[in-house]
């Protein structure tokens, strides 16, 4: 099975072609350039690199939320356009969880951290059990947009040896060695952002359990809605409210 994943959620934009349990090729940066400047381009080195006819894929497979709101619509239109254009299906990994299949096989609690503003963060909780001879990532709490100070809360309570990964990390890092009671440590520059080829292997399994879906109905997955969403959904109460108190728009009291 070929499988080719496209990571664009955060700040490390990234792709990757693995074809049964062998890593091809991957090409990843984290650098300032838009995710729009280098997805493609990527993509295109790849397919020169190693010679990659697109036809061959079997599955695209893309991280699919949560992150940057930017980065996820590129992500996602890149994969539906491949998707469409080569009739292949979707795996729509998980992003949290592609995070964590970075430290596969931890005997640790796995809690990767993405930076969603606010006091906030994308997180969840993930181990590995063993079966039939291979780790299976199992989340403990599923992926979610969590105030900083409730995920710690969390964590004292379990009371489990954790290890952090993802952008969250360095702006969060101080508040964590502060406020947590339980051993913690953090992962290394070389598994802790994120990877095309973790979004790769769990496409994998995606395709071997079904989980697929059509370039039409693949959708990225916010968890929460953007800034100006925000803002619109608080100007639209804001109004209600003037209009309640009878305020007209000019600040003037309605008879």
């Amino acid at each position: 099975m070929k499988i080719l994943a496209l990571d664009s959620s955060g700040l490390v934009a990234g792709v990757a072609l693995v074809q049964d349990d062998t890593l091809v090729a991957e090409y990843s940066t984290n650098y300032k350039k838009t995710h729009s400047q280098t997805l493609l381009p990527m993509l295109d080195e790849i397919k020169r690199m190693v010679e990659l006819d697109l036809s061959s894929v079997d599955v695209i497979a893309v991280a699919a939320g949560p992150g940057s709101f930017t980065g996820l619509r590129i992500g996602s239109a890149t994969a539906k356009g491949l998707g469409l254009a080569l009739g292949k299906p979707i795996a729509a990994v998980p992003t949290v969880d592609a995070l964590a299949m970075n430290l596969y096989g931890s005997d640790k609690l796995i809690c990767p951290l993405m930076d969603a503003r606010r006091s906030q963060v994308y997180t969840g909780l993930y181990t590995f059990e063993k079966e039939e001879g291979r780790y299976v990532l199992c989340a403990q709490l599923e992926q979610c947009a969590l105030p900083v100070e409730n995920l710690i809360g969390k964590l004292n309570a379990l009371g489990r040896e954790v290890i952090f990964l993802g952008d969250g990390v360095p702006v969060y890092r101080e508040m964590l060695a502060e406020k947590l009671n339980v051993s913690h440590s953090f992962a290394p520059a070389s598994c802790n952002r994120q990877r095309a080829a973790s979004v790769a292997v769990l496409g994998v399994e995606y395709a071997r359990a079904g989980k697929l879906v059509s370039a039409d109905d693949f959708a990225p997955e916010y968890l929460r809605m953007s800034q100006a969403e925000r803002e619109r959904m608080e100007a639209s109460e804001a109004e209600r409210e003037r209009m309640k108190a009878g305020i007209t728009p000019s600040g003037a009291e309605s008879r």
